[in-house]
């Protein structure tokens, strides 16, 4: 486990420990948990556009007006 030391301006910080209250969550868990959420978005990001750079278009915009289709028959 790694130690950090971070800077934040007094509000911001005053700001995070209320929140962090507001979850019943101490402010090191607050923060353990925002780091997972960024990493997972990020890497969900990193992944998406992996696939689309090697993506077949048309094939993408068939599968979208089968979708578009669909819906419209609901």
């Amino acid at each position: 486990m790694s130690t950090l030391t971070i800077r934040l301006p007094e509000d911001a910080a005053d700001r995070l420990k209320s929140l962090a209250k507001a979850r019943g969550l101490s402010v090191n868990k607050l923060i353990e948990r925002m780091t997972y959420e960024a990493i997972a978005s990020f890497d969900t990001e990193t992944r998406f556009r992996t696939m689309a750079a090697g993506a077949d278009n048309s094939a993408a915009l068939t599968i979208l007006d089968r979708i578009d289709a669909a819906e419209a028959a609901r």
